[in-house]
């Protein structure tokens, strides 16, 4: 029998399966995961009847049929998330742990679920996912002072922007050696200490977002503005990051940052105002490829013909 771990490549993915591990190792697990927009990973499940699955940080609508398809084969499946779901099947081999209130994410489901045994990676992930006055919240029980805090809010923002780009070409390193580089650590702040592979995303990350904080907003008032970066590795690596900034700097204010593409599209992330969480999902999903959860969305490949039906909509929903 065979066991996957099948998780988002962003920080919120990464910590919750190391959460996970720390209390359940798992020898010669298969690792199932991409960049952060690779969320139809159970299409690349290739499993047998008795398999097992834990599946963290994915929606379980953008992962339906496959879903179907695997727990009909005899897979045993735990499915833990905060996206939009939909109609959660019935299944007798189907456990699942699913809320998307707008401030909970899937590291802060495995934390509760393991009763905090491992919550300073619970509060890492959650300050990667934006939600950096819950991690706080959280993390008062650990004691820690304000430079821990800012190093694992700094290690949560490095994760997940490893997650971003359109190929794995895009990232420092692929997030299933992210995976493996983390999981002898029971303490974050060792491994920020420890390991090489964290310095490296620490320095590309300062890099990239020099390169985005000299941008201007294309279009913008104090309810929303929409950024354009260019078609470039750096550009593709920092967008979801630098909407998370944005929405922390101007929390009463909507973003949406559109990176173009290689063939003239746009890949688009968008962050409702802080202030509320609300209105990201619904509109991404009125287009082809979008998703997300009520705080953070995005569109995989917005046609440049649809530009400005989706500044329109971006400025009326918020409004």
């Amino acid at each position: 029998m065979s066991h996957y771990d099948v998780f988002n490549g962003d920080a919120d993915g990464l910590c919750a399966l190391q959460q996970l591990r720390l209390h359940t190792p798992v020898d010669n697990a298969i690792l199932i995961t991409g960049v952060k927009r690779d969320i139809a990973l159970l299409q690349r499940v290739e499993a047998a009847a008795g398999d097992t699955l834990t599946v963290l940080d994915i929606s379980l609508d953008k992962n339906r049929e496959a879903l179907r398809r695997l727990l009909d084969l005899g897979c045993h499946i735990d499915y833990i998330d905060h996206h939009f779901a939909g109609e959660i099947p019935s299944h007798p081999h189907l456990t699942t742990t699913i809320d998307t209130a707008p401030e909970i994410c899937t590291s802060l489901l495995v934390d509760h679920r393991l009763a905090g045994g491992y919550r300073g990676w619970a509060v890492a992930g959650a300050f990667g996912d934006n939600f950096h006055e819950m991690a706080r919240r959280v993390a008062q029980p650990l004691g820690l002072n304000d430079e821990q805090l800012e190093s694992l809010s700094e290690l949560g923002t490095c994760l997940n922007y490893n997650g971003y780009g359109v190929a794995l070409d895009d990232l420092f390193f692929h997030p299933a050696a992210l995976a493996t580089a983390m999981r002898p650590y029971r303490d974050p702040l060792d491994f920020i200490a420890s390991e090489r592979v964290y310095q490296t995303l620490r320095e590309g990350y300062h890099d990239d977002i020099g390169h985005a904080e000299a941008l201007r907003p294309e279009q913008g008032n104090d309810r929303g503005a929409l950024f354009i970066l260019p078609d470039e590795p750096w550009a593709r690596r920092i967008s979801g990051v630098y909407g998370n900034l944005l929405a922390r700097v101007y929390p009463e204010r909507a973003h949406a940052i559109l990176t173009r593409m290689e063939n003239g599209s746009f890949r688009v992330s968008v962050r409702a105002p802080l202030t509320t969480r609300q209105g990201a999902d619904l509109l991404c999903r009125e287009f082809t490829g979008g998703g997300g959860r009520q705080a953070a969305a995005g569109i995989n490949e917005l046609p440049p013909q649809q530009y400005d039906y989706f500044m329109k909509r971006f400025f009326t929903i918020f409004k």
